[in-house]
């Protein structure tokens, strides 16, 4: 790997990784003061009525002429060229992760200053949420199994997990509020995903973490990428029988990919097949909102999410034997626990 750009202004206690193309970013843990939200409801119904009210950027425009002119706006922007890579599909492992870091973690030497302002407006702060909210619903659920058994294996299964940072911040979670409870433990993460890009940032990520005085030094855990078209379960399926053949406890998780994004015929079947293996824990994962917050958001934002809403996305879960026991509501996006 050829290191082509370094973070200059690196902050004490934030660990550092590189991406395939050279570029050092920091390792998000949502238990350090650079990353952590805290955001009251109050605060969240404000910023919402702000987002209702604020119009379409250049809204008086023709719809040609008005993408012509933002195009020239946020030319050179990192994260805007994310979020138009993601028009009609989807929005990649490492675009996405950008979105994560916040507005003053993100490096100078490869943004511009509209990134900053892209990444402290709603629908950046929202996918920090959501980050955020996914890494404590899987802690949450994984410590009264783990604290029952301490010699028991661990599997973290992520679909379109990218850098899979939701599971490394589960697990600085647990090392940080259940000492010891990692020690000793074989813990795997399997991330199922088309790309590979993300995964290689995210094994990145977990060295950069494991070193002497790191939130995960000391801990036994592997990271494997598995190419995985969510339409065709197989993987899945191998991946079940590899954890049951060790004995693991396993959870599985998808921020921001399977229930967002899927339809309900991959949805249903990827929930059977985990519903299966009793093994399972829980499942974990974002679910798109149908809201007005979400139909103004889609006149900007054209990425092929599938807005359902709890309720539909409730139906559709119980079809393949799953129930929603926890759900914390957010802008865009609601996180669910399955169970």
């Amino acid at each position: 790997m050829k290191v082509a750009i370094l973070e200059e202004n690196k902050q004490p206690g934030v660990h550092y990784a590189f991406t395939e193309d050279g570029i050092e970013l920091p390792v998000v843990d949502v238990t350090h003061p650079a990353f952590a939200l805290t955001l009251s409801e109050a605060e969240q119904r404000t910023m919402l009525e702000k987002f209702l009210q604020e119009g379409v950027p250049l809204a008086g425009l023709p719809k040609p002429l008005r993408k012509l002119f933002l195009r020239f706006l946020l030319r050179g922007s990192i994260l805007a060229q994310g979020v138009r890579k993601a028009q009609g599909s989807f929005m990649s492992g490492m675009n996405t992760y950008l979105l994560k870091l916040g507005p003053h973690m993100l490096g100078s030497a490869y943004t511009k200053p509209i990134d900053r302002q892209i990444a402290a407006a709603l629908p950046a702060m929202a996918v920090r949420l959501r980050l955020q909210d996914v890494s404590h619903l899987l802690a949450d659920s994984l410590l009264p199994a783990l604290s029952g058994d301490p010699r028991r294996p661990l599997e973290l299964i992520n679909i379109a997990g990218g850098p899979a940072i939701d599971n490394l911040n589960a697990l600085i979670l647990l090392a940080k509020h259940a000492p010891g409870i990692l020690a000793g433990r074989a813990v795997s993460i399997d991330v199922l995903d088309l790309d590979g890009s993300g995964p290689t940032f995210g094994e990145a990520a977990l060295a950069a973490v494991s070193v002497e005085g790191g939130p995960l030094y000391k801990s036994n855990i592997a990271f494997r990428h598995v190419r995985y078209n969510w339409a065709e379960v197989v993987n899945l399926k191998q991946i079940l029988h590899e954890a049951r053949a060790k004995g693991a406890l396993v959870i599985c998780s998808s921020e921001g990919g399977l229930f967002e994004y899927g339809s309900d015929e991959e949805i249903e079947a990827n929930l059977r097949v985990l519903r299966a293996a009793s093994e399972v824990v829980a499942v974990i994962g974002s679910v798109t909102r149908a809201d007005e917050p979400m139909q103004k958001l889609r006149e900007t934002s054209t990425a092929a999410t599938r807005p359902r809403g709890l309720d539909i996305f409730s139906r559709l879960a119980s079809k393949a034997g799953w129930n929603i026991a926890r759900a914390i509501e957010r802008p865009f996006s609601d996180q669910v626990v399955l169970t």
